[in-house]
């Protein structure tokens, strides 16, 4: 029997294709990939050979000609890799019929774990993990998929959703109407690419915000569980006690203002020229020419 190896590959970043999936992509008899293309640009990149006879077009589309193929190959003991365009096939990539198939046919299926948008944007949230639950794309049509929508609303966890730049105002506004617009959302876009952004607020936030601007590039929402609220804004005195202990501790006046604004509710800039002026013994609120821009 063959092995039907599940590949996942760069959502963005190229440096993110494992030393294993390189390998594995380097030695595959057949490399089953939704765009041929692409994949090919990527096995180029790192030198993998590429050849006709060796990568051959796998989607929704071409499942019920290639499927066959791939099994006859994997039934005389050869390798095969599954490849998406970015990130881990089957997860709202071409991929999964395949998988089904070869674990029926009896053969072994093996993941080669990597990037994958969803998990990339729930770990840097800053919202509960568990439990939380990948939705995928919403429905196209408004009212199917506002009806999709308000079937999770009192889910007790963390939603993972995708969605297209020409659509993401829409399903904003859905999703504030459905499950409430103090409900907080993380909206990363590019992740791992260049222009790569997380902006954190409310669904309320995330409307005007988003409504404001052009929205541009792929999107992952993380939207925190009904009783994920955010935390109470510290008072001035509590976050001047904790800056002079950091300060104090020799923690470096950016990464304080990190952590602090995280913790304490403050925007980050606040949080800086508050720690300027407790480091210049200047009183908290008197200004400082050397505010973080």
């Amino acid at each position: 029997m063959g092995t039907l190896f599940v590949v996942a590959t760069p959502i963005g970043n190229l440096e993110d294709l494992s030393p294993r999936a390189q390998r594995i992509l380097r030695a595959a008899d057949l490399i089953a990939a939704e765009d041929t293309r692409r994949t090919a640009a990527l096995l180029r990149h790192f030198h993998i050979p590429v050849s006709p006879t060796r990568l051959v077009r796998y989607d929704e589309h071409s499942h019920a000609r290639q499927a066959p193929r791939l099994l006859r190959a994997l039934e005389q003991g050869k390798q095969v890799a599954l490849v998406s365009d970015a990130g881990t096939p089957g997860l709202n990539d071409p991929g999964a019929a395949l998988v089904a198939a070869a674990w029926r046919a009896g053969h072994r299926v093996v993941p080669i774990p990597g990037p994958n948008a969803a998990i990339a944007a729930l770990s840097v949230a800053g919202l509960p993990t568990t439990p939380f639950a990948y939705l995928g794309y919403p429905p196209r049509k408004a009212g199917e998929r506002q009806r999709w929508l308000e079937a999770f609303a009192a889910w007790p966890g963390t939603l993972v959703l995708l969605e297209a730049p020409h659509r993401l105002r829409a399903t904003l506004r859905a999703l504030a109407q459905a499950l409430g617009p103090e409900r907080r959302i993380v909206v990363a876009r590019e992740l791992t690419k260049a222009h790569e952004e997380i902006w954190r607020g409310t669904l309320a936030q995330a409307v005007a915000a988003w409504q404001a601007r052009e929205p541009r590039g792929e999107f992952t929402l993380v939207v925190g569980p009904p009783d994920a609220a955010e935390p109470p804004r510290w008072d001035p005195a509590h976050l001047d006690a904790a800056i002079a202990q950091g300060l104090t501790a020799g923690e470096s006046p950016s990464a304080l203002a990190r952590r602090l604004a995280q913790a304490s509710g403050w925007p980050r800039r606040e949080v800086y020229g508050r720690i300027l002026r407790h480091a210049q013994g200047q009183a908290p609120g008197e200004p400082t020419a050397d505010d973080e821009a």
